[in-house]
């Protein structure tokens, strides 16, 4: 491997124990189970598509408190997943509002059962939690083009995670916050965010989508929000002195850090779509300009 005189990586080089070595072999496997269940469950909607994101709420608010350390643990967990249980039956009968008002009183009571000198902290994660469920749901609801708004949201997250990824470690140079996490550079984010916003653009063109420009504005607005969940979620492992969310995925560490990007966009695209097509069109709104 060629390195500067400073010890970094010339770019265009690769470490072999990153690109080409076991962590890619990992990211690869697990990304063969995780992505046709994220996708068959978004095509089949309904109470698959419900009980997938509920679960992954559930091991998100574990992962938090075990971030956090939580001593209290377990009637976190066991209010956290009373709440999203109840909170994707309600989406399932059509009870969207319902199911919002669950998931804030599921929070709110997360932190009160949580020890005293975490409860921000526990509230904090049971919105997080709550949002991994919500944001998805809400958009899936609309039956007329809720399944091309979660996939062009898959779309675009993946795509800024992967080019990110190789784009970064291709070209190097200078960190985009090297304080909260030391591997991520301004050349990845750009890079990311740019493939993002021609493969979204792409995906809507095939859709049949009209106004492509203003729909490439919304990959990118996506794309820097999936960017900025990742950052965030590294600068709370930072402040607790964690590595990884947990050691559940192979090669990618826990859940929360491989869905510490989608969430951020799934809430972008969520408060988008309700701002213009509302509880009854949230996905029309996010979609049609």
């Amino acid at each position: 491997m060629v390195r500067t005189e400073d010890g970094g990586r010339q770019p265009g080089t690769w470490r072999r124990n990153g690109v080409g070595g076991c962590e890619l072999c990992l990211r690869v496997g697990s990304a063969l189970v995780l992505v046709p269940l994220a996708v068959g469950s978004a095509y089949l909607g309904g109470p698959p598509f419900l009980a997938v994101w509920a679960l992954a709420a559930a091991i998100i608010l574990w992962e938090w408190t075990v971030i956090v350390g939580e001593p209290g643990r377990t009637p976190v967990l066991a209010a956290g997943a009373a709440a999203f249980v109840s909170a994707a039956v309600l989406f399932g009968l059509g009870w969207p509002r319902a199911a919002l008002a669950v998931l804030a009183l599921g929070a709110v009571a997360v932190a009160g059962l949580a020890g005293s000198g975490r409860r921000a902290w526990i509230l904090a994660g049971g919105v997080y939690a709550g949002v991994m469920l919500a944001a998805p749901a809400v958009l899936r609801s609309d039956a007329e083009l809720g399944l091309l708004a979660v996939m062009l949201l898959f779309g675009v997250v993946w795509t800024t995670d992967v080019m990110a990824y190789f784009v970064g470690r291709a070209l190097a140079g200078p960190k985009l916050w090297p304080a909260v996490s030391p591997k991520k550079t301004w050349s990845g984010a750009v890079g990311g965010a740019a493939a993002a916003t021609v493969v979204g653009s792409g995906l809507s063109a095939l859709a049949g989508l009209d106004h492509l420009a203003a729909l490439a504005l919304v990959c990118a607005l996506l794309s820097l929000a999936a960017q900025t969940g990742d950052l965030l979620e590294s600068a709370l492992k930072r402040r607790f002195g964690a590595k990884n969310a947990s050691e559940l995925i192979p090669g990618h560490g826990g859940l929360m850090d491989r869905l510490d990007g989608f969430v951020a966009a799934a809430l972008v695209a969520t408060l988008l779509g309700l701002a213009r097509g509302g509880f009854d069109a949230p996905a029309r709104g996010l979609l049609i300009w």
